[in-house]
């Protein structure tokens, strides 16, 4: 438990001291422009990390969603539910509907996430073609979409805008945002709720992290230069337009740091 202590303490001073909240969003950009020009420059060594089926991109990558939601369903809860006890002295019937109103921001995340990435393959199967190795007197076939292409063995050009930049920056971005309760959270030093507050808040860093990492592997490896524009511009929107606009007005899921008085903050859990 002290070693977990120690890290979280550790894990809460750097994303403090390098500002990772209000940086991140810029970080995320340059990734994308400096990436994608050593690839395009031909710079990047030969890794593992350049095959789709490395143990990264098939375990978490391709379920970054479900690992963000399942992380952040009970970080949410927990944390949100203390902070409306301790800081504002609710009642446990009106701390609990304040948690499932925080709660309904994965609601809205899920929501992100479908509907982009429903976009994302309707766009590319709207601007492709599909290419095969038919003989020369066959007729040749029309294709409707991605999947019948390659149910031909054919390869399918279009307009393939980078779900992993898209969805890789969202979740980061909303992870960071969520994690900020801490702040302003008052939790004593030897409870058992603080182990649990500080295992998923490790949790919450390390997968961020790894997050970064794929993000980074997207923008030297894979899809073109447009392609990742674009899926980061995204990303990059949804987080602003919910958490920097949307969360701000009444009728919404909220902030996970409402507005505290600057004396409570003494009792803060990073101390």
């Amino acid at each position: 438990m002290e070693r977990l202590e120690r890290c979280g303490r550790w894990l809460r001073a750097g994303l403090a001291a390098w500002r990772v909240r209000a940086r991140l969003p810029w970080l995320l950009l340059a990734i994308t422009l400096l990436g994608s020009a050593l690839k395009d420059g031909d710079l990047v060594p030969e890794t593992p990390m350049q095959n789709k089926r490395n143990l990264l991109n098939v375990y978490f990558v391709k379920v970054a969603w479900a690992w963000t939601f399942s992380l952040l369903l009970p970080f949410i809860g927990v944390t949100t539910y203390q902070f409306a006890r301790s800081k504002f002295l609710y009642g446990p019937t009106k701390s609990i509907l304040i948690v499932l109103r925080r709660l309904s921001a994965l609601l809205v995340g899920t929501a992100v996430w479908y509907v982009c990435t429903g976009l994302f393959v309707y766009v590319e199967n709207l601007t492709g073609m599909c290419s095969t190795s038919s003989e020369l007197n066959e007729p040749r076939r029309l294709y409707a979409n991605k999947q019948e292409c390659h149910q031909d063995n054919g390869i399918w050009n279009g307009f393939d805008i980078s779900g992993h930049s898209f969805l890789l920056s969202y979740c980061a971005l909303m992870i960071v945002e969520e994690m900020s309760v801490l702040e302003g959270l008052s939790v004593d030093q030897n409870s058992r709720l603080r182990v649990v507050i500080n295992s998923l808040f490790v949790a919450l860093c390390f997968l961020t992290m790894i997050w970064v990492f794929m993000f980074l592997c997207t923008a030297v490896y894979f899809h073109d230069f447009s392609q990742k524009l674009l899926g980061v511009l995204i990303g990059l929107a949804a987080w602003y337009g919910t958490y920097r606009f949307w969360y701000l007005k009444p009728f919404s899921p909220g902030l996970p740091l409402p507005h505290i008085p600057s004396s409570s903050k003494k009792y803060s859990y990073s101390r």
